[in-house]
């Protein structure tokens, strides 16, 4: 006996053909805006597999035409596929977008916090956010598919709880993802600041283009993230590039995490600070010291000097490890420019291995402080249902 094949069965040309539709609109929903050669490259999809398949798309008002420019014909997700809400939380404040499926962001709202917020105290803030965006585009609740937000802290992958290292320690140990999912009833990604913003710099900034990436987030607190061929790399737990826990000097200051002379003790945000209080006062801040510097004051271009240094000898041990094609930098310390820059290029060079620095750039983040919000939409529109 003979079995047809027809329909939507398995190994149908039919099912063949759906499921091609929806890796394309998955694509695109991951990827943004892409030319139909590179939708076509990164599926494995004929360009007349292609070609028809986004014709389709197109006239059921799936997906849109963009024109980037030299004759190239662009396509990304119409913006009436869906919504999604994305969330940047910091040391003292949060940040909440929505976006659409074409990776626009359509409305914005920002608070501060005060330092020590719990976290239920926080995602209140933030859900009142979320409301007042939504009602400056008139839409409700039900409009949002999907969300993601980033943490200045590391993930536990097997539990989805914020780890120890934190710099927020009224988040350690919640799960953040289930506690914003049981309020928004959708999917929910959760991840480190500084890994949502490497993602962003892969797919729009700096590191666009580029598979094996490092972003260092110079703040509060001292991370990277990593994007290692092509992809963003959180390690066995969810604890990989937590580089402000090198440890620089035995004999150094006591660091957050319980040992002695890591990185962050000499590259943080409050420890340059602190290192200048005794000559400016209290209330200095990284920009005033950033303008000083730039004036002339030696003490402040040797102490920007002092946390490039330092910086790049951790940086040149990561080459040697990870070999990247760029290393971004980032955070509030990244306002010094070339006064960090320069003796952070001259550390990685000397301690890093020829054949694992030669080529290599080191620049400011194409995208700085927006990174982690955009990296949050990013996360979210990988978790939103498809629209076919």
């Amino acid at each position: 006996m003979v079995e047809r094949t027809g329909g939507n069965r398995p190994g149908s040309q039919s099912a063949l053909h759906t499921a091609n539709r929806r890796r394309i609109v998955e694509l695109l929903q991951s990827a943004g805006e892409m030319t139909q050669a590179q939708v076509s490259r990164a599926t494995g999809l004929a360009p007349a597999t292609v070609s028809n398949i986004t014709r389709e798309l197109t006239s059921e008002g799936v997906l849109i035409a963009v024109d980037p420019g030299v004759g190239r014909k662009g396509l990304r997700l119409a913006p009436a596929a869906g919504l999604v809400a994305a969330i940047d939380y910091g040391h003292r404040h949060v940040t909440v977008a929505i976006a659409d499926m074409a990776h626009e962001i359509l409305a914005e709202r920002r608070s501060d916090l005060e330092t020590g917020t719990s976290a239920s105290e926080s995602l209140e803030c933030a859900s009142l956010l979320l409301e007042q965006a939504l009602a400056d585009l008139d839409v409700d609740r039900f409009s949002i598919t999907a969300a993601g937000m980033g943490l200045p802290a590391p993930i536990d992958s097997r539990t989805g709880e914020v780890g120890a290292l934190s710099i927020l320690p009224g988040w350690v140990g919640v799960d953040p993802a289930k506690m914003v999912s049981d309020r928004l009833n959708v999917p929910v990604g959760v991840d480190n600041d500084a890994n949502l913003g490497v993602l962003a710099e892969h797919l729009w900034g700096a590191g666009s283009g580029f598979d094996n990436i490092a972003l260092l987030k110079l703040s509060d607190g001292v991370g990277a993230g990593l994007v290692l061929n092509g992809a963003l790399f959180h390690g066995r737990d969810g604890t990989a590039g937590e580089i402000g826990h090198t440890m620089m000097d035995e004999a150094g200051a006591v660091c957050r995490c319980g040992n002695r002379g890591c990185l962050e003790t000499m590259a943080a945000t409050r420890s340059v600070t602190e290192l200048l209080e005794p000559r400016f006062g209290p209330a200095l801040t990284i920009q005033d010291i950033v303008g000083k510097a730039i004036d002339g004051d030696t003490a402040c271009a040797r102490i920007l000097s002092d946390v490039g240094r330092h910086t790049g000898v951790a940086l040149a041990n990561l080459c040697n490890l990870f070999n990247p094609d760029r290393i971004l930098i980032g955070g509030e310390l990244a306002q010094a420019g070339e006064l960090l820059l320069a003796p952070m290029r001259e550390a990685v060079g000397r301690g890093g291995i020829p054949s694992a620095t030669d080529g290599l750039e080191i620049l400011p983040s194409g995208l700085g402080a927006r990174g982690p919000i955009l990296g949050a939409i990013a996360l979210a529109l990988r978790r939103a249902p498809s629209p076919v």
